[in-house]
Protein backbone atom coordinates (compact mmCIF):
# COMPACT_ATOMS: atom_id res chain seq x y z
CA UNK A 1 0.00 0.00 0.00
CA UNK A 2 2.66 2.74 0.92
CA UNK A 3 4.62 1.69 -2.18
CA UNK A 4 1.34 2.10 -4.40
CA UNK A 5 0.62 5.69 -2.68
CA UNK A 6 4.71 7.00 -3.13
CA UNK A 7 4.40 6.01 -6.41
CA UNK A 8 1.13 8.21 -7.36
CA UNK A 9 3.21 10.84 -6.09
CA UNK A 10 6.20 11.26 -8.45
CA UNK A 11 5.72 14.43 -9.05
CA UNK A 12 8.19 17.40 -9.85
CA UNK A 13 9.05 19.48 -6.60
CA UNK A 14 9.46 23.14 -6.93
CA UNK A 15 12.33 23.83 -4.99
CA UNK A 16 14.37 27.03 -4.65
CA UNK A 17 18.47 26.71 -5.70
CA UNK A 18 20.41 25.16 -3.42
CA UNK A 19 22.45 28.49 -2.96
CA UNK A 20 19.12 30.52 -2.24
CA UNK A 21 17.95 27.78 -0.29
CA UNK A 22 20.76 28.20 2.11
CA UNK A 23 20.59 31.88 2.80
CA UNK A 24 16.48 31.33 3.75
CA UNK A 25 17.32 28.19 5.94
CA UNK A 26 15.89 25.58 3.61
CA UNK A 27 17.36 21.90 3.88
CA UNK A 28 19.64 20.65 0.42
CA UNK A 29 17.68 20.22 -2.52
CA UNK A 30 17.64 16.55 -2.75
CA UNK A 31 16.75 15.02 -6.66
CA UNK A 32 14.86 12.35 -4.65
CA UNK A 33 11.03 12.44 -4.66
CA UNK A 34 8.85 12.02 -1.42
CA UNK A 35 8.23 8.94 -0.30
CA UNK A 36 4.43 9.57 0.98
CA UNK A 37 2.74 6.61 3.86
CA UNK A 38 -0.18 6.23 5.42
CA UNK A 39 -0.54 8.41 9.17
CA UNK A 40 -0.90 4.54 10.70
CA UNK A 41 2.73 3.62 8.78
CA UNK A 42 3.98 6.39 10.58
CA UNK A 43 5.67 6.66 14.46
CA UNK A 44 3.92 9.40 16.56
CA UNK A 45 7.13 10.74 17.11
CA UNK A 46 7.94 11.47 13.57
CA UNK A 47 4.68 13.13 12.86
CA UNK A 48 4.95 15.48 15.91
CA UNK A 49 8.10 16.57 14.24
CA UNK A 50 6.18 18.24 11.56
CA UNK A 51 3.65 20.18 13.77
CA UNK A 52 6.73 20.78 16.55
CA UNK A 53 7.51 24.50 14.91
CA UNK A 54 3.55 25.60 14.68
CA UNK A 55 1.75 27.74 17.26
CA UNK A 56 2.02 27.17 21.11
CA UNK A 57 -1.94 26.63 20.79
CA UNK A 58 -1.40 24.51 17.26
CA UNK A 59 -4.29 22.83 16.78
CA UNK A 60 -3.27 19.28 16.21
CA UNK A 61 -5.45 19.12 12.75
CA UNK A 62 -8.35 19.34 15.05
CA UNK A 63 -10.08 22.53 13.56
CA UNK A 64 -12.90 21.35 11.85
CA UNK A 65 -13.12 18.28 14.49
CA UNK A 66 -13.66 20.51 17.41
CA UNK A 67 -17.63 21.60 18.03
CA UNK A 68 -17.56 25.52 18.92
CA UNK A 69 -14.33 27.51 19.21
CA UNK A 70 -11.09 25.13 18.81
CA UNK A 71 -8.85 27.52 21.63
CA UNK A 72 -11.88 27.80 23.93
CA UNK A 73 -13.68 24.31 23.86
CA UNK A 74 -10.77 22.14 24.31
CA UNK A 75 -7.33 22.08 25.39
CA UNK A 76 -3.61 20.88 23.43
CA UNK A 77 -3.35 18.42 25.42
CA UNK A 78 -7.13 17.19 24.27
CA UNK A 79 -6.04 17.83 20.78
CA UNK A 80 -2.77 15.91 20.98
CA UNK A 81 -4.94 12.79 22.22
CA UNK A 82 -7.40 13.30 19.83
CA UNK A 83 -5.10 13.08 16.97
CA UNK A 84 -2.43 10.28 17.82
CA UNK A 85 -6.60 8.12 18.10
CA UNK A 86 -7.30 9.63 14.96
CA UNK A 87 -4.29 8.79 13.13
CA UNK A 88 -3.43 5.66 14.86
CA UNK A 89 0.25 6.14 14.00
CA UNK A 90 2.85 3.05 14.43
CA UNK A 91 -0.43 0.57 13.82
CA UNK A 92 0.27 -0.69 10.55
CA UNK A 93 -2.60 -2.88 10.71
CA UNK A 94 -4.89 -0.64 11.67
CA UNK A 95 -8.09 -0.54 9.60
CA UNK A 96 -8.57 3.72 9.82
CA UNK A 97 -6.41 6.46 9.60
CA UNK A 98 -6.75 9.95 8.69
CA UNK A 99 -3.95 11.01 6.84
CA UNK A 100 -0.38 10.78 5.08
CA UNK A 101 2.96 11.50 6.29
CA UNK A 102 5.73 12.16 3.51
CA UNK A 103 9.57 11.40 4.01
CA UNK A 104 12.37 12.85 2.29
CA UNK A 105 15.78 11.17 2.86
CA UNK A 106 14.43 9.75 5.98
CA UNK A 107 12.95 12.41 7.28
CA UNK A 108 8.95 13.51 8.35
CA UNK A 109 8.55 16.78 6.20
CA UNK A 110 4.86 16.83 5.32
CA UNK A 111 1.52 15.75 6.44
CA UNK A 112 -2.11 16.00 4.62
CA UNK A 113 -5.55 15.24 6.33
CA UNK A 114 -7.96 13.00 4.35
CA UNK A 115 -10.90 11.66 5.53
CA UNK A 116 -14.41 11.11 4.78
CA UNK A 117 -15.91 14.43 4.76
CA UNK A 118 -18.48 13.37 7.60
CA UNK A 119 -15.82 13.18 9.57
CA UNK A 120 -15.17 16.90 10.04
CA UNK A 121 -18.43 17.59 12.38
CA UNK A 122 -17.04 21.59 12.40
CA UNK A 123 -17.25 21.21 8.26
CA UNK A 124 -21.20 21.01 8.40
CA UNK A 125 -21.28 24.58 9.52
CA UNK A 126 -18.94 26.38 7.57
CA UNK A 127 -20.24 28.65 4.46
CA UNK A 128 -17.51 27.70 2.30
CA UNK A 129 -18.25 24.08 1.31
CA UNK A 130 -21.86 24.14 1.16
CA UNK A 131 -23.28 27.58 -0.78
CA UNK A 132 -24.49 27.46 -3.97
CA UNK A 133 -24.25 23.66 -3.86
CA UNK A 134 -27.02 20.65 -3.47
CA UNK A 135 -25.31 18.16 -1.60
CA UNK A 136 -25.68 15.20 1.09
CA UNK A 137 -23.89 16.14 3.93
CA UNK A 138 -24.27 13.02 5.25
CA UNK A 139 -23.03 10.82 2.26
CA UNK A 140 -19.57 9.76 3.65
CA UNK A 141 -18.64 8.33 0.57
CA UNK A 142 -17.63 11.89 -0.23
CA UNK A 143 -14.20 12.18 0.94
CA UNK A 144 -12.45 15.95 1.78
CA UNK A 145 -9.00 17.15 2.08
CA UNK A 146 -8.61 19.63 4.58
CA UNK A 147 -5.00 20.39 5.99
CA UNK A 148 -1.16 20.31 4.85
CA UNK A 149 1.41 21.13 7.10
CA UNK A 150 5.03 21.29 5.74
CA UNK A 151 7.89 20.90 8.15
CA UNK A 152 10.01 23.97 9.13
CA UNK A 153 12.89 23.97 6.83
CA UNK A 154 11.57 22.26 4.18
CA UNK A 155 8.96 24.85 2.69
CA UNK A 156 8.80 26.20 -0.77
CA UNK A 157 10.08 22.83 -2.29
CA UNK A 158 6.53 21.61 -3.74
CA UNK A 159 5.95 19.33 -1.36
CA UNK A 160 1.43 19.99 -0.77
CA UNK A 161 1.81 18.78 -5.09
CA UNK A 162 2.91 15.52 -4.20
CA UNK A 163 0.80 14.94 -0.49
CA UNK A 164 -2.52 16.55 -2.61
CA UNK A 165 -2.25 13.96 -5.46
CA UNK A 166 -1.20 11.08 -2.94
CA UNK A 167 -5.03 11.78 -1.43
CA UNK A 168 -6.61 10.72 -4.70
CA UNK A 169 -5.41 7.05 -4.55
CA UNK A 170 -5.40 7.00 -0.83
CA UNK A 171 -9.04 8.11 -0.90
CA UNK A 172 -10.32 6.34 -4.34
CA UNK A 173 -8.51 2.99 -2.84
CA UNK A 174 -10.89 3.13 0.14
CA UNK A 175 -14.26 3.24 -1.46
CA UNK A 176 -14.44 7.02 -2.00
CA UNK A 177 -17.13 8.36 -4.58
CA UNK A 178 -16.08 11.74 -5.03
CA UNK A 179 -12.85 13.85 -3.41
CA UNK A 180 -13.15 17.76 -2.82
CA UNK A 181 -10.93 20.17 -1.10
CA UNK A 182 -11.97 24.38 -0.23
CA UNK A 183 -8.47 25.74 -1.40
CA UNK A 184 -7.21 29.23 -1.16
CA UNK A 185 -6.47 31.48 -4.45
CA UNK A 186 -2.98 33.03 -4.14
CA UNK A 187 -2.09 35.77 -6.08
CA UNK A 188 1.16 37.55 -6.48
CA UNK A 189 1.54 40.81 -4.42
CA UNK A 190 -0.61 39.33 -1.36
CA UNK A 191 0.86 38.01 1.46
CA UNK A 192 -1.07 34.77 2.87
CA UNK A 193 0.53 33.86 6.36
CA UNK A 194 1.49 30.06 6.60
CA UNK A 195 -1.65 29.41 9.12
CA UNK A 196 -4.13 30.42 6.84
CA UNK A 197 -2.85 28.06 3.72
CA UNK A 198 -3.40 25.14 5.42
CA UNK A 199 -6.11 24.10 3.44
CA UNK A 200 -3.79 24.54 0.34
CA UNK A 201 -3.34 26.36 -2.40
CA UNK A 202 -5.92 26.58 -5.56
CA UNK A 203 -2.79 25.48 -8.31
CA UNK A 204 -2.18 22.48 -5.91
CA UNK A 205 -5.77 20.70 -6.39
CA UNK A 206 -6.05 21.85 -9.99
CA UNK A 207 -2.83 19.88 -10.71
CA UNK A 208 -3.90 17.06 -8.92
CA UNK A 209 -6.70 16.56 -11.02
CA UNK A 210 -9.45 18.51 -8.82
CA UNK A 211 -11.74 20.77 -10.73
CA UNK A 212 -13.18 23.86 -9.67
CA UNK A 213 -17.40 23.02 -8.93
CA UNK A 214 -18.08 26.68 -6.78
CA UNK A 215 -16.23 29.63 -5.54
CA UNK A 216 -18.20 31.00 -2.36
CA UNK A 217 -15.64 33.65 -1.69
CA UNK A 218 -13.00 35.35 -4.39
CA UNK A 219 -10.60 33.52 -2.39
CA UNK A 220 -11.60 30.42 -1.44
CA UNK A 221 -13.22 27.38 -3.68
CA UNK A 222 -14.44 24.09 -3.71
CA UNK A 223 -11.97 22.12 -5.75
CA UNK A 224 -13.53 18.31 -6.46
CA UNK A 225 -12.77 14.58 -8.02
CA UNK A 226 -15.92 12.73 -8.94
CA UNK A 227 -14.66 8.76 -9.60
CA UNK A 228 -16.04 6.49 -12.10
CA UNK A 229 -18.41 4.09 -10.54
CA UNK A 230 -16.17 0.79 -10.16
CA UNK A 231 -13.14 2.63 -9.75
CA UNK A 232 -12.26 1.94 -6.18
CA UNK A 233 -9.69 -0.78 -5.73
CA UNK A 234 -11.73 -4.20 -4.66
Amino acid sequence: MAEDIAAAAQTKTRAPSAARGATRGVQPITEQDPRIVPANEASWEDLQKIFSARDPNRCQCQRFKVLGWIWRDSTYEQRKIMFEEETSCGEPDAPETTGLVAYLDGEPVGWVAVQPRTLYPKLRTLRVPWTDRDEDKDDDAVWAVTCFAVRKGYRGRGLTYSLAQATVDFARERGARALEGYPMLTEPGKTITWGELHVGARQVFEEAGFKEVSSPTKRRFVMRIDFPPGDAAA
